[in-house]
């Protein structure tokens, strides 16, 4: 195993560890803000790095996702980091050059990603839906940055619940390809096991509590260290 496979596979751990773990303790203070710049950081060297293994290294087993797949929600991935990051460390009510290029970026990840779908589809691929899937969502993404720029930056429970669903996201995204997607890593007796499902499908679970928790009721309001939350 390459050193470089070594460093992507520790720190997609380290990304899932620390995304549960900053899920989990009270927002807004010192831990959450430790476990989510571990967080951060990881989701960017795992996302970079898979970037680079995809277009670079060979797979080492049967089954990885295809090159062209890899690389899409590789950028994605770290899209959704960075921006989730950048929401909640910019000022209220401000946009800068990041925002900008973030939505350029998603938006060329929608376009690529539908066409590797149309190719997928004219060679009979088996998995044809799943860069479709990932197209839209993306799309979506480019369409709520358009909105924030528009609009001039966005304050309130908006701010709070784009910085939450944008992270729970990364940690899905991480926490699924990992558990999901490289088996052929993991001991034989869990691989295909319906317990794995679990840890990564539970961001999803967690995206809509945070999400109903932020936008009904009036939570995010009294936490006075909203502004230093990650």
């Amino acid at each position: 195993m390459s050193p470089l496979l070594i460093i992507h596979i520790s720190a997609g751990c380290l990304a899932i560890l620390s995304g549960y773990a900053a899920v989990f303790v009270r927002k807004g203070e010192r831990q959450h803000r430790v476990f989510g710049t571990v967080f951060f950081l990881s989701v960017l060297t795992v996302s970079t790095l898979a970037v680079y293994l995809a277009l670079f290294v060979p797979p080492t087993h049967s089954g990885s996702a295809p090159p062209s797949a890899s690389v899409s929600v590789g950028i994605l991935t770290f899209y959704l980091a960075a921006t989730g990051w950048m929401t909640i460390k910019r000022r209220e009510g401000h946009i800068g050059l990041l925002e900008k290029g973030a939505l350029i970026a998603v938006l060329g990840v929608a376009v690529a990603l539908t066409f590797f779908g149309f190719l997928a589809a004219k060679r009979h691929e088996p998995l044809i839906a799943p860069y479709f899937v990932f197209a839209s969502f993306a799309a979506f993404a480019a369409a709520l940055d358009l909105k924030v720029i528009l609009h001039g930056g966005i304050s309130g429970a908006p701010r709070i619940a784009r910085h939450l669903w944008r992270m729970c996201f990364a940690l899905f995204f991480a926490a699924a390809f990992f558990f999901l997607g490289q088996q052929g890593i993991m001991p034989k007796y869990l691989r295909g096991s319906p317990i794995l499902f679990v840890p990564a499908l539970a961001p999803l679970v967690l995206i809509s509590f945070w999400l109903i928790r932020v936008r009904v009721t009036n939570w995010f309001k009294n936490k006075t260290a909203v502004s230093t939350t990650l």
